[in-house]
């Protein structure tokens, strides 16, 4: 609970995914990821952290006119401005979730 509030507090929203019930949903922005609990009572990121597109969770591809995070049919370019939320997003997630702060 206290890395949850750490979170919060750090302007991270707690998100509900229905596709992912048993995860932990945060988001940031345009930013979102998935945590797992584990067992010292911190959590993990599942999978790889990506930009929230209307609701969902996308996937980042690249093709050869370009890369996408992409859901569905619907695409989002990842532009420079993007991809740099999206490392600070997750270097602000990896440091609030260490154990050393708690």
């Amino acid at each position: 609970m206290v890395i949850l509030q750490r979170l919060v507090t750090k302007e991270f929203a707690l998100v509900a995914f229905p596709l992912y019930a048993n995860a932990v949903g945060v988001r940031k922005g345009s930013c979102a990821a998935l945590l797992d609990p584990i067992a010292n009572g911190g959590f993990r990121v599942i999978g790889e952290p990506c930009v929230h597109l209307e609701g969902n969770l996308t996937v980042r591809i690249t093709k050869k006119e370009g890369s996408w995070f992409v859901w569905k049919k619907q695409r989002l370019e990842a532009t420079a401005e993007r991809l740099l939320e999206l490392e600070i997003f997750v270097a602000e997630l990896k440091l609030l979730l260490e154990p050393h702060l708690t």
